[in-house]
């Protein structure tokens, strides 16, 4: 949202409250999709209940915090709801007929495999278990927060102009309003990087585990190796980002979708969600749509705020497809060589939710143009 606001010049305020007003719808649907995908329709209904209140439970603190507070801390406030109250709802509540099976890999053949033997946790155990999740949250909670970032920023930053490539490109309309030279300037803030403060929830936790400093070094090395690849892949992908924004490819494509006229609500959302399939990144997306999204709107008589959050929240849908998070989840999991056959299980669930987001946008241009007002 922040780098959405820097390129497009919109309030982050209302950027924030704009996208709180369209995800929110999803963030109960998807839960529901996700069993359904994962067991069936049949037993999803099975489980209906909780569903609900996990999707409920996290959407109304995401339109409450989105559009009340802004952009920090959303999904971080809205994710320790909703399964606090997950949690608490199924004390009190069981299915009909527990399922005691789980599907199959896909590279399996048909049918259900038996669920590991159930074990009972002793309360210490448990509590111990917690402990590394509750110290990440409190890290990336205090790293979220402008003021935590700012003063570690003040410590220590650098920007470094990227030799050859600052302000040697320039953008001219329609993706800009007025001609002007484009930066490349690389932002070295260790500091008040979202990933400093996981490494040191990770060590803080390791030391709360009984690791010492040689054993968490170890495991750092072999963890390193092991996602070798995926640490490759993401690198090339964040490259190809970039080089799609300095070389235009960014400016053509959004260009050849702005001739969809009255349909660009729809279509200007896929750009959001092409966005991240190509680059993995939401905020990369932003920063390479988020001024186009602007200009086209403005000449098409569309509200160019309601455009650029919906770069946002389509591109949320183009998450699971993108190169990266796919070798992460194999990586992960441990299934090496099946990322064709995951992005072929995914990629109809990206558009399907790509497209409804589309279609609730346009929803919003045209037929409740009040949900476009701050609430």
């Amino acid at each position: 949202m922040i780098a959405l606001a820097a390129v497009t010049g919109l309030d982050l305020y209302e950027l924030s409250g704009m996208v709180g007003r369209q995800l929110p719808f999803f963030s109960v649907i998807v839960p529901f999709w996700l069993v359904w995908a994962f067991v069936g329709f049949r037993k999803m209904l099975e489980v209906w209940p909780p569903v609900l209140v996990a999707g409920i439970a996290f959407a109304v603190p995401q339109y409450l915090v989105s559009n009340f507070h802004g952009p920090w801390l959303v999904d971080i406030v809205a994710a320790i709801v909703s399964m606090a109250s997950l949690a608490a709802f199924l004390r009190v509540w069981r299915p009909a007929e527990p399922m005691t099976t789980m599907p199959r890999a896909p590279s399996e053949s048909h049918g259900f495999a038996e669920a590991p033997e159930r074990t009972v946790l002793t309360a210490p155990a448990i509590r111990r278990a917690w402990t590394p999740w509750l110290v990440l949250s409190a890290f990336v909670f205090l790293w979220g927060t402008p003021q935590v970032r700012a003063g570690l920023d003040s410590v220590w930053a650098a920007k470094v102009p990227v030799s050859g490539l600052n302000d040697l490109v320039q953008k001219m309309p329609p993706v800009v309003p007025s001609p002007h030279v484009e930066a490349a300037v690389y932002n070295l803030n260790l500091l008040s990087a979202t990933g400093t403060g996981i490494l040191l929830a990770a060590v803080i936790s390791g030391l709360f585990l009984g690791y010492g400093p040689s054993q968490l070094l170890r495991t750092y090395a072999r963890t390193i190796w092991l996602v070798r690849y995926s640490l490759l892949t993401i690198a090339c992908m964040l490259a190809i980002g970039f080089v799609t924004r300095y070389s235009g490819t960014d400016a053509t494509l959004g260009l050849a979708l702005a001739n969809t006229g009255w349909l660009y609500p729809l279509f200007g959302t896929l750009i959001g969600w092409l966005g991240v399939a190509l680059t993995g990144s939401d905020t990369a997306s932003n920063v390479l749509f988020g001024g186009l999204q602007r200009v086209t709107a403005e000449q098409l008589g569309i509200n160019p705020v309601l455009m650029a959050a919906a770069n946002s929240s389509g591109g949320v849908m183009g998450k699971m497809i993108d190169a990266q998070s796919i070798v992460v989840a194999s990586t992960a999991t441990r299934w090496y060589g099946h990322e064709g056959s995951i992005l072929r299980f995914v990629f109809f669930h990206s558009v399907a939710l790509a497209t409804l987001v589309g279609l609730l946008v346009m929803g919003q241009a045209y037929v409740w143009p009040m949900t476009l007002l701050a609430p």
